[in-house]
């Protein structure tokens, strides 16, 4: 896909949402894309659904581009879905409401497209949305991220001379302090996450901020954009030479806006590298998204990652969720003559292989062709779905990507890569959560508990290669362990020439693209008779379908222990390459 100049990409944003005009209903403010659910109610599923595609239609609209059936359907959306007596009103809103979500978009192009989204209205509509929007400040809000959607509606409201509370602007704006950590990162409210959050969320809205209140909050706006650019020094090592990006965290299935953060630094006039370079990473970025099979065939974005999945999917995910995404394109939004649309891609800039992410809670290698970052899984489960697959595997790469579970009773469903699986009873346990962790100099290193009577400390020590998990086990009880690694694809809609290897104590997984090799690692003071009766052998696991995020199916090389009641420790080298930048179901495009 061509992506240089402006109608370039213009074009490529309303590719990806033209296909959504037939699902609109007759006035326009319901837009319905699936029967799957999410836990809110279907008034805010229709009205996220409507809501998202602005994120992309007002950097859009604001920068000049002109598309009159879109304008038209927001028009008589907005005016439908706010007007109690309207059949298509969203609903009313209460405590913890999907609606405030959404609101964020609305006051967007309010802020930036009022010649679309706010001038055409009637005062009887402008009064009607207003009264709408202002419920975000009758009501509480989780202690996260979703704060700034109530900064977003309260200074779209004072830009339009509206009323607004300032007193929840000053609330909300203090409370983000008490989420700042350092180095340009922020946690995710008091969840503690860091995750894309911070950057197409808390950067992505704190920058919003910064273009509208330069004059009237100078103070913040400066302290938004220091805190941006020094944010983007660590953020860049989630990316690889090919504009892939980790998959890690939650909302995964928001897919292109991971590079979102970069789009509203050059909304925001940041460069915290050079135009060239954050051209060439967003488009990048956007041509493997786009190379994927991730629209149904009406050309639709579906629920998952690397293709449509529902077991990846969080309970707030429904039809409509997907195209927070279109957040990537806030770069729509420069002039014409601005630098971005004629300058030529540039790689990414020159970077030290290790980058340890203290307050990321990360280890981040960057390898060239492909990326890892090493976690030492802190996250509790929040009932949001897959957590523990999202948050607590030991390694998370770019070209590898990471497999979430069925089950906990067998191996293949649960698929555990990248982490070390213990079998107790017909059950698989693995990491949840850590007791103590921290981030070295040289990589990560964790304590944590699969399974009451067993304890696990894990140091993981990445280097040009792969990497190295040292093990120190206390255990109560005998068991059996498999130190897996990556999952590599075995082929699906296409033969991706994949061989395996299993011998003594090592298993390697490979194909034309990529290659894991797992090996048991004995050192000189290992006596043979201790490992004489049980060793440890290489072991392959052939993994249910569709638990990889990119690949449809995969197998798992690992080393299986044998645990003893005691103490002892056991290593593990886990090798990873990828020799190609082709992968498996890419087109020229599927758009």
């Amino acid at each position: 896909m061509n992506l240089h100049s402006k109608k370039d990409f213009q074009d490529c944003m309303l590719s990806i949402l033209e296909p959504l005009k037939p699902y609109y209903s007759e006035e326009k403010a319901r837009l319905t894309l699936g029967v799957t659910m999410a836990h809110y109610d279907i008034g805010a599923t229709w009205m996220e659904a409507f809501s998202r595609p602005l994120w992309g239609l007002v950097p859009f609209w604001a920068g000049g581009g002109k598309e009159p059936e879109f304008e038209e359907i927001y028009r008589k959306g907005l005016t439908a879905g706010t007007d109690e007596k309207n059949p298509e009103y969203w609903g009313e809103c209460t405590s913890f409401d999907q609606r405030f979500v959404e609101m964020a978009a609305i006051s967007y192009g309010i802020m930036f497209a009022p010649q679309v989204v706010w001038d055409p209205l009637t005062e009887e509509q402008k009064v009607n949305l207003c009264n709408y929007l202002n419920k975000i400040n009758e009501h509480p809000l989780p202690v996260c991220n979703w704060i700034l959607f109530a900064v977003l509606v309260n200074i779209a409201m004072k830009k339009v001379g509206r009323r607004y509370s300032p007193e929840m602007l000053e609330e909300y704006l203090e409370g983000l302090e008490t989420f700042y950590l350092g180095e340009g990162w922020y946690q995710d409210g008091d969840s503690g996450q860091k995750d894309y959050y911070i950057s197409f969320a808390i950067h992505f809205y704190s920058l919003i901020y910064a273009v509208i209140m330069e004059k009237d909050d100078p103070e913040r706006a400066k302290k938004y954009k220091a805190r941006a650019m020094e944010f983007a020094k660590q953020f860049i090592y989630w990316f690889d030479e090919e504009g892939e990006a980790i998959p890690f965290g939650r909302s995964l299935t928001y897919r292109f806006s991971q590079v979102s953060f970069f789009s509203v630094c050059l909304l925001a006039g940041l460069e915290p590298f050079p135009v060239p370079v954050m051209k060439g990473l967003i488009a990048r970025h956007l041509r493997t998204w786009l190379k994927r099979p991730i629209f149904d065939r009406d050309h639709v974005l579906t629920i998952g990652y690397g293709y449509p999945n529902l077991t990846m999917a969080e309970r707030y995910n429904a039809p409509g969720s997907p195209y927070w995404g279109m957040k990537v394109f806030a770069f729509l939004l420069l002039p014409d003559d601005h630098p971005f649309w004629s300058v030529e891609e540039a790689p990414l800039p020159k970077l030290a292989p290790a980058c340890p992410q203290k307050y990321a809670d990360l280890f981040v290698y960057h390898y060239g062709n492909h990326t890892t970052a090493f976690a030492p899984g802190v996250y509790s489960p929040n009932g949001h779905g897959q957590i523990v697959a999202k948050y607590g595997k030991f390694a998370y790469d770019t070209r590898f990507s990471i497999s979430v579970a069925k089950s906990c009773y067998e191996l293949h469903e649960n698929a555990p890569d990248n982490m070390l699986a213990f079998w107790i009873d017909g059950y698989v346990y693995v990491r949840r959560i850590c007791e103590e962790s921290k981030i070295t100099e040289n990589g990560v290193w964790s304590k944590w508990s699969p399974y009451p009577g067993i304890t696990v400390e894990t140091t993981i020590t990445p280097d040009a290669g792969g990497h190295t998990r040292v093990h120190k086990i206390t255990s109560e009880i005998d068991c059996v362990a498999y130190d897996c690694g990556f999952a590599v694809s075995r082929g699906d809609f296409e033969e991706v020439g994949f061989a395996e290897k299993v011998d003594g104590m090592s298993a390697q997984a490979s194909n034309e693209f990529c290659s894991c090799t797992v090996s048991a690692v004995l050192d000189e003071n290992t006596q043979v008779n201790e490992v004489a009766d049980k060793p440890p052998v290489g072991y392959m696991i052939t993994v249910d379908p569709n638990t990889n995020l990119l690949y449809t199916k995969t197998k798992i090389p690992a080393v299986k222990y044998h645990i003893r009641k005691g103490s002892q420790e056991i290593v593990t080298r886990v090798d990873a390459v990828s020799y190609t930048h082709l992968r498996a179901h890419e087109t020229d495009s599927y758009l």
